[in-house]
């Protein structure tokens, strides 16, 4: 498993998980639409804390910094 998450892309996935939670907290989103993004919230924060997202692989995408 290539490391395929630059810094930037984990903040910003990070923010939105963030972001995710406090919407559900202030009870702006509930039901599906809160089970729906609480999954998604829970992706972004695992494909962040490992700097891999299978998704980009099919696409040969990498967000990371070559180190030359």
């Amino acid at each position: 498993m290539k490391k395929n998450i630059g810094t930037l892309d984990k903040i910003i996935r990070l923010g939105l998980a963030f972001v995710i939670a406090i919407l559900y907290f202030l009870n702006v989103i509930s039901g599906a639409m809160a089970l729906s993004l609480g999954i998604l919230a829970v992706v972004f924060i695992a494909t962040s804390m490992l700097s891999f997202c299978p998704l980009y692989l099919p696409f040969g995408i990498s967000t990371r910094k070559n180190k030359s």
